[in-house]
This record gives C-alpha cells, structure tokens and sequence, in this order.
C-alpha cells in the first residue's frame, strides 16, 4: 500500500506490515511479481489467514466503484463441478506438486489483475479531473476576457466622451 493509506491506517490503529512507496503508473508484471511474493510469503508464514485487496474497480471513463475481494485463501475454485464428474485422472507429478505451483501464480495473476484495474481508474479519474479543470479554465478565460474587453471599451468611451467635451470648449 501507498504512504498515505499506510499512515491513515496507523492512526486507527491497524497494523501496516509493508509499504509500497513507488509505484509505477504502468506496473509491469515483474514491477509487482516481487509484491505478490512476499504477500504469498506472508500468508504461508501465517502472518495472515486471509487477503483482501481493497481497490477502485475501473468502470468507465467517469465512474469506478470500491471493491474489496478476498484473494487469498483462494475459494472461487469450483468443487461442486468437480464432484460430479466421477473421472480419476492421474498427475506426475502429483496433484499438491502441481497445487504448488499453480496456485501462488494463479493469486499473482489475480493481485496484478486488481493493481492494473485500480491504475486504470486513477487514470481515468486523472483525465476527468484535468478535463474537468481545462474546461473551466476556458470558462474563467472567456468571462476575464468579456470583463477586460467592457473595461477597455469603457476606458476608450471615457477618453472619446473628454476629446469631444474639449473640442467643445475650444470651440
């Protein structure tokens, strides 16, 4: 997690065991893999029974949504479909071998995942904020200048409005 979301949660007392201080805007696989890891590390240390990761899900250019998906232990894995077929396969090597292996690649994949998807929404948030901010700096130029254009013309009826007084009096 980021410094500041560390920090906040400090304050509520909720224990922070790893900071994140510099992710890039465009995380590459490798960038996280060293992340995910540790994390993967973590849970089979017991530093923790369960992983959620808390994210802003990217729906579309102007909206995102907060999620919080449980990503470690994993438990999305289909049993009921698996029962029903009564098919013994064999596996070399075996089926926890494979587990091994599969598995931390499978949660990798699915903490890249939601770390790609919250860098699309802090994206697409940024580009509707500086839009949001062009548009209405366009604004502010468009109404100065209307006001800068009144007060010149003001300023050159004043002066025109003097010439003619004083061509007056000469006269």
């Amino acid at each position: 997690i980021g410094e500041t979301l560390a920090h906040d949660l400090q304050k509520h007392d909720i224990p922070v065991e790893h900071i994140v201080p510099d992710l890039s805007d465009q995380p590459s696989f490798e960038d996280v893999r060293g992340l995910v890891l540790l994390i993967i590390e973590y849970y089979r240390n017991g530093k923790f029974d369960e992983l959620y990761v808390c994210y802003n899900h990217h729906i579309n250019a102007i909206s995102s949504e907060f999620r919080a998906e449980k990503m470690l232990p994993l438990s999305d894995l289909d049993t009921d479909e698996t029962k029903q077929r009564a098919v013994e396969y064999a596996f070399e090597p075996t089926k926890e071998d494979i587990l091994e292996v599969l598995l931390p690649q499978y949660a990798e994949s699915l903490i890249y995942g939601a770390i790609i998807d919250a860098k699309a929404s802090e994206h697409a948030s940024r580009m509707t904020a500086m839009k949001s901010a062009t548009d209405n700096a366009q604004d502010l130029i468009k109404r100065l200048s209307l006001e800068q254009n009144r007060i010149r013309q003001g300023a050159i009826t004043q002066e025109l409005t003097e010439i003619v007084s004083d061509v007056s009096a000469l006269e």
